[in-house]
């Protein structure tokens, strides 16, 4: 009976993974206080993971990544990298997916697809490259890259932790480089020679526009004193201002754009435009951006204000709100002027639209407003910070220390955690990041979804679930051989990403195939790696924090990542399945 248990709250946590209703680590304390409570496992079992090494070892990880990206170390190496990558697409593709996949060997891959976004985007401009033909391959790189070491992404250290529960040693920081070099090296090829035919450019036609290469969607009043009103919306100014008329709002009724509809005084104008052209309006008489309008009216002074772009993040807590409900302006201290999102569909005013993971904003307001909600990981400035001599100074010390931590722990002469920590411990005592901005920049929801989804492998294992699982699953595959197994689980773990995080999907096959591999007289280790490894190997569908954040600059859509990534996630799946038999034999 226990064992139904287990497989029920299973399926009930795929399911809640895959719709995100509920947030994933609700989702997981959920099932830790059910199996408490059917008494599967007990209380002090059912939290030990959070007080894992693990779990120590990734919130370091996480400390340390934003303490180089805020010195400007990270920043100004990518700017660096970008600009000396030469400038044929093919060779630059393959050049900055090679360095990108090495730097991300060490670093959160999200941290480093940040990193690169800014100053790929602008090499792009300067090369007269449609930035989605670089965007796409930055993020699969970084992802790619983790697989390279033990801390290339949380995956790996949570696999390594969790391993140590069922009975084995725990995985050293450069064990898998070798498969992970060639996982990476297929994949540049498959993007160089392959991908690059794929790759969408529906920016291409507004390339020789320079810096205002996107089109934001924005709302424009029409002032009393304006010529626009009594012209027809399809024959009006804004076509001569390269202005798409979308949507009229009049008196709080939405009128769609036809023919017969002529500008009004008061009118709300929802149009799309270029960056350069929408700062303009601001200095045309009669015309306004509606926040621009909003604060005067509040008494508030933006003379002197900086304008920037900036990319929402998958850990902002805008996602999912409205700009009115989380009260922006107030809490940021900024305004946003235009939304640029890719189907370029608004459903509401622009402050009662839900923002999405990956939508483009153009902001308004002081210099250091962009810098501390930046600092707070809720957005990406698109174009690269300053950050003081002395600041990046420390950033560099910082890098050096981070260097011979990686060092000292794969040689065993520190444990990794302890090490890590160190260096975490440092950047704050040098001030290279506050204490504050230290705990923002942890991903808590993915600690307590490892956390949790450690003890639900002990409860699969205690109550009997992995071995009914790894039973029927080699019952079915065992008569090809011990490879078929193995092959399946691999092929199994990648679909489980679609629906639920890498790490949650290799945590949740993990225990399974090892208890298959021990029935079958297998290598556990082997399929351990290989469910690891796999995991990373899926770039199908753009949810992928990584992703995410070139979704919107690239202008993409969901066809594209399945349509590119496929035929990657293919190649390097086969990679998985012919490699890790070669490094550790499956009998």
């Amino acid at each position: 009976m226990e064992a139904w248990i287990v497989i029920g709250l299973l399926v009930i946590a795929v399911i809640a993974f895959a719709t995100e209703k509920i947030s994933v680590d609700l989702v997981t304390l959920t099932m830790l206080c059910v199996l408490v409570m059917c008494g599967i496992l007990k209380a002090e079992q059912a939290f030990a993971g959070f007080g894992d090494r693990v779990i120590i070892l990734l919130a370091a990880i996480f400390v340390i990544g934003a303490a180089l990206r805020e010195t400007g170390v990270l920043d100004t190496m990518g700017s660096v990298l970008a600009n000396t990558l030469g400038t044929k697409p093919r060779r630059l593709m393959g050049m900055l997916m090679a360095v990108v996949g090495g730097v991300s060997a060490f670093m959160n891959n999200t941290t480093v697809t940040a990193v690169f976004v800014g100053p790929v985007m602008g090499l792009a401009r300067r090369l007269r490259i449609p930035p989605s033909r670089l965007l796409m391959p930055l993020a699969f790189a970084s992802l790619m890259g983790g697989t390279c070491t033990l801390i290339g992404t949380s995956t790996n250290v949570a696999v390594s932790g969790a391993i140590t529960k069922l009975g084995l040693k725990p995985l050293g920081m450069f064990e898998f480089t070798g498969v992970g070099v060639i996982i990476v090296l297929v994949g540049i090829l498959y993007m160089v020679f392959i991908g690059t035919r794929m790759v969408p450019e529906r920016d291409r036609s507004s390339v020789d526009g320079g810096d205002a290469m996107r089109e934001y969607l924005a709302e424009v009043v029409v002032l009393p004193s304006s010529p626009l009103i009594g012209q027809q919306a399809f024959d009006s100014d804004f076509s001569a201002m390269e202005f798409q008329v979308l949507k009229i709002t009049r008196q709080g009724d939405t009128l769609d754009v036809g023919p017969q509809i002529y500008f009004n005084e008061g009118d709300i104008v929802l149009v799309a435009g270029k960056v350069e052209n929408l700062i303009k309006v601001k200095k045309i008489e009669g015309l306004d951006i509606l926040e621009d309008v909003t604060l005067r009216s509040s008494g508030i002074d933006m003379s002197g204000a900086q304008v920037a772009e900036v990319v929402i993040t998958p850990r902002s807590g805008l996602v999912g709100r409205s700009l009115r409900e989380s009260n922006f302006r107030q809490r940021t201290g900024l305004s946003v002027l235009a939304l640029m999102r890719s189907d370029r569909s608004l459903l509401h005013h622009m402050a009662d639209e839900k923002i999405h993971a990956g939508d483009v904003l153009l902001l308004q307001g002081p210099a250091e407003r962009f810098r501390t909600i930046e600092e707070g990981a809720e957005i990406i400035v698109l174009t690269q910070h300053q950050a003081s001599a002395e600041s990046r100074r420390r950033g560099i010390v910082l890098l050096a220390a981070f260097i011979l931590a990686v060092i000292v722990s794969s040689l065993g002469w520190v444990p990794d955690t302890v090490a890590f920590v160190i260096v975490a411990m440092f950047a704050v005592f040098s001030r290279c990041i506050s204490l504050e901005n230290a705990y923002g920049n942890i991903d808590w929801r993915l600690l307590i979804l490892i956390g949790g989804m450690m003890a639900f492998g002990e409860a699969m294992k205690s109550s009997g679930a992995a071995a009914m699982v790894a039973d029927a699953i080699t019952s079915w595959l065992q008569p090809w051989g011990v490879f078929a197994v193995f092959a399946g689980f691999c092929i199994l773990t990648v679909l489980l990403t679609q629906p639920m995080s890498n790490a949650a999907a290799a945590l949740v096959v993990l225990p399974v195939a090892m208890q298959a591999a021990t029935s079958m007289g297998a290598s556990p280790r082997a399929f351990a790696i290989g469910v690891m490894l796999s995991a990373s190997a899926s770039v199908l569908t753009p949810f992928e924090p990584s992703c995410i954040l070139v979704y919107g600059p690239g202008k993409y859509r969901f066809y594209d990542f399945i349509k590119v990534g496929g035929g990657l996630t293919v190649a390097m799946l086969l990679v998985v399945l012919a490699m890790v038999p070669m490094f550790w034999p499956l009998r």
